[in-house]
Order: C-alpha cells, then structure tokens, then sequence
C-alpha cells in the first residue's frame, strides 16, 4: 500500500517501518522457519518470490505493511536496520464492498522478542493507524487454535470470538471499532511519534 510508503511510527518500545527490499533477505530466514510457517499458515517461498511478495504488498492497495523494529537496537547508529528486526505487522482490506473492514496479522519472529508486550504494542499501534488513517471501523484476527498466546492478547484487546473453522484449525476474532474503544485508540494514536522514514533512515547514515 502505497499510503505507508514513507511513514514510520514510533511507540515506546517498538518502531515501525515500511517493507522494503532490504528486509527481504532476514524476513526470507525468519520464514524458513517450521513454526512460524505453521502459526502464519505460510507455505515456504523462495527468495525471488519473497522479493516479488515484497513488491506486491507494497503496490496492492489492499494491504498496509509494516516491519517491526526494536526501538531500542535502532537508536544505535552502528546498528543495521536489518538487525533491529523482529517481525512484521499487516492490515489486510479483506472486502472490496466494504473498505471499512481490516484483517490484522502480526508476527514477533524473533523468539527472544516474544513474551516482552510487543505484540501488544503493535498491534494496538497498527489499530490506531487503521482508525486514524485508514478508515477502519472493524477489525479481524484469524489465529490457529494451538496459537493460544495470541489469542489471549486479542482477547485483551476486546476481540470476539466470531468463529472456529475446524477445517482450517482456526479462529477468527472481531472487534467492532465505536464508542469507547475509538476514543481509547484514537488517544492512544497521537502518543504515536509518526514521522517521514526517508528523513530518519538519512539521519542514522548521516551520524554513522
């Protein structure tokens, strides 16, 4: 999605960035993994598809992706961008009769990462941007049944359970965006820093 192409936002443990071609090369790694592609429900590609994915995400006007930084590894200027990675974040427009709906996916990568309330923090992140942004009024999760860690935290986030696809092996939650939890979303967006990424990642060659 081209809306995202140039923003970063910055929460207070986590940044989030566009996905570009130079993150295809670890996002590749990460999903080498059998158990990530088995909690994403993602067959293995291979790297050129991975690039092509890349480019497909960032023109289809469909999907809002973003990397997710460790904020803290980020703010060294001697580290790489790349090794500040711990996964990725994704808003899907799942219903072209109704631009008002939004998919959520997100994935901590990074096992060392997990367990920290970074997915927490990103997604009500990716909420708020979704609210402010783009117009969502209605949010949905599709988690496999075994992924119970992530389900608690939508659960938290006043999901719904919605349906249990037995086929599929998962559950899909929903969270219709009114009253008090767009005010509480809302607020939590302008304690978001969103920022122009082509100036910051300039700014961190620039000291290097």
């Amino acid at each position: 999605m081209r809306i995202n192409e140039n923003t970063l936002l910055e929460g207070n443990t986590v940044v989030l960035v566009p996905y570009n071609a130079e993150h295809v090369p670890r996002y590749h790694e990460w999903m080498k993994s059998p158990e990530l592609q088995q909690l994403t429900a993602s067959e293995p590609l291979t790297l050129q598809q991975e690039y092509d994915m890349q480019r497909s995400w960032r023109e289809d006007d469909d999907k809002c992706t973003f990397i997710i930084l460790d904020k803290q590894r980020w703010a060294d200027i001697m580290v790489e961008e790349e090794q500040c990675m711990v996964g990725d974040v994704n808003i899907f427009l799942t219903d072209p009769t109704d631009p008002t709906l939004a998919e959520l996916e997100i994935m901590i990568a990074e096992p060392s990462d997990r367990g920290k309330g970074i997915g927490k923090e990103v997604t009500r992140m990716m909420m708020s941007y979704g609210v402010a942004r783009l117009g969502v009024r209605k949010f949905e999760a599709k988690i496999g049944l075994n992924n119970q860690v992530s389900i608690a935290m939508f659960k938290k986030l006043h999901f719904q359970e919605v349906s249990v696809c037995q086929v599929f092996k998962e559950v899909t939650l929903q969270v219709t965006v009114g009253g008090s939890v767009r005010t509480t979303l809302l607020e939590d967006f302008a304690h978001v820093a969103e920022r122009d990424y082509g100036e910051a990642r300039s700014g961190r060659r620039g000291h290097v």
